[in-house]
């Protein structure tokens, strides 16, 4: 078996997040400005020669430098300055932030794994499966920064810490309300005085936001009132700023003024002004895709025009009006990254596991692009797979309007390719390895290409015959856009190779 990342369940925290934080790190160097040379885990950085040597290649460890004929141990901090150095060569570019975030990352890494240690994780599977991503990204430099802040700042939220926590409720001066879509779940919360209108808050965005001087200036004049706190707790999910209401069922989004993976969590005005007509589309293309897959639907949003983008939040269905009698959600990203009560724990036969994953999975993303224009984001933390009471998917359920393309506000050739990365290459790949790795002579890859091909034979999508027969795969490359410093949502792409073309004969 390859080798596994230390357990977080006690040791050496220090060490443990070093590996966690080094594996992400070394998926991307490796994959962005590195290529295989000779030996076992070897590989050669294009801009210095350098040879780098890890062990694992799913989540690779234990990094090794090649210098003065010796092979030399990294840490994690040595392995960001190598980093740096080869960016810096590679892209002539200098990035003082990113390092620190990767540095930042790590720390926070460690934080999570001592506050793990001393918490008692959720009983409900559910959640404990959107509070299990140690790891996170596995190809992105910096998964787990949190923004620089102090621990104290973040940790009483942090799913990866098993958090729980009230909302601090808001009253809003009814003419300073903005909002669009079904509200009615954030009335429900609490009362508010005659003329205002309820406005829950993200407890760690107002600590962000709540001097800033529009916000304290509302605070002072009336416009915004502050009313106490829930009386029940929410569950923050693997996104941290959207959190899960079990008893209500209810989930809800707010913005979060702290960059995480690539981007400030905010939303922005631009995406919630367009809200509505995405997550309709989207759901109307659900709706009428065959079978038990669902969407759930962002249903509304309140803010304050004077902190339009700052207090927003969004209400999103909750799971129980969508799911089949009997079966249990699980985060995708879950799955890969493991959480105690997985179903691949206990997997007698993978082969039949795969398969109805995938028949739960695929189709109704290429249905949805193909009938509907619809490009749903469909990768690990926007996917989640419910499981019969023997670990067996019977459906998937999708999320996240922001995330949504429309054809033809998006080519159909960027739809396609931005579909290919988030299901194949960020998805479907990412569980095939995990398999491969942990049953050793399966091969997943067969299951997808018969997958794709039967829903081509039934339902026809011309892509499927190029994705098949493409020599590479679109793999986003996230080191290089946090270290030119391009926005977010600028996807670029680098290519890998395709594991679904058939080897020649």
């Amino acid at each position: 078996m390859p080798p596994k990342l230390p357990p977080f369940d006690g040791g050496d925290t220090e060490e443990a997040a070093d590996a966690y934080a080094a594996a992400p790190l070394l998926n991307c160097l490796l994959r962005e400005v590195g290529e295989p040379a000779q030996g076992t885990g070897v590989f050669r950085l294009r801009a210095s020669g350098r040879l780098l040597r890890v062990r694992g290649a799913r989540r690779p460890m234990e990094p090794e430098v090649y210098a003065g004929r010796a092979w030399h141990r990294l840490t994690h901090t040595e392995l960001v300055k190598l980093t740096a150095e080869e960016l810096r060569r590679c892209t002539g570019l200098s990035n003082s932030e990113l390092p620190a975030e990767m540095i930042d990352s790590r720390d926070a890494v460690a934080a999570l794994l001592a506050a793990r240690a001393r918490t008692t994780p959720p009983e409900d599977a559910y959640l404990r499966s959107e509070q299990s991503l140690i790891t996170g990204h596995p190809y992105h430099p910096a998964p787990k920064a949190r923004g620089g802040g102090p621990v104290t700042g973040w940790l009483p939220y942090a799913p990866e810490a098993y958090a729980r926590f009230p909302l601090d409720l808001l009253a809003v001066r009814a003419d300073a309300v903005v909002e669009e879509g079904d509200t009615a779940a954030f009335d429900a919360l609490g009362r508010t005085p005659p003329g205002y209108r309820l406005l829950p808050a993200h407890p760690w965005q107002l600590d962000l936001v709540g001097a800033r001087p529009e916000i304290r200036d509302a605070f002072a004049d009336g416009r915004l009132i502050r009313l106490g706190r829930t009386a029940r707790p929410l569950w923050p999910t693997a996104a941290i700023r959207t959190l899960y209401a079990p008893e209500d069922d209810r989930f809800m989004k707010f913005s979060l003024d702290v960059r995480i993976t690539n981007d400030i969590r905010r939303l922005w005005r631009h995406d919630l002004l367009k809200m509505r007509r995405t997550d309709e589309a989207t759901a109307t293309a659900f709706a009428a895709v065959p079978g038990p897959a669902a969407w759930l639907s962002d249903r509304g949003y309140r803010t304050a025009d004077f902190a339009f983008e700052e207090l927003a939040v969004l209400v999103r269905d909750g799971l129980r009006e969508h799911l089949v009698p009997g079966a249990t959600p699980l985060l995708a990203a879950a799955l890969v990254e493991g959480f105690d009560g997985s179903p691949l724990d206990r997997l007698t036969d993978p082969s039949a596991w795969w398969a109805a994953y995938l028949g739960q999975v695929v189709p109704p993303v290429l249905e949805a692009f193909a009938r509907h224009g619809v490009v749903v984001e469909a990768h690990v933390q926007n996917s989640l797979v419910a499981v019969d009471a023997d670990g067996m998917p019977v459906q998937a359920l999708f999320r996240d309007a922001e995330g949504v393309k429309l054809l033809p506000g998006v080519t159909r050739a960027a739809g396609w390719q931005r579909l290919v990365y988030c299901l194949i290459v960020n998805h479907v790949t990412e569980l095939a390895l995990l398999l491969a790795e942990r049953h050793p002579g399966l091969d997943p890859w067969p299951a997808v290409r018969r997958e794709l091909i039967r829903y081509d034979t039934e339902r026809g999508l011309p892509e499927i015959a190029d994705l098949l027969s493409s020599p590479t795969l679109p793999g986003k490359t996230n080191l290089l856009l946090r270290w030119t410093g391009a926005d977010g949502a600028d996807a670029r792409y680098a290519p890998l190779p395709n594991p679904l073309r058939e080897p020649s004969r």
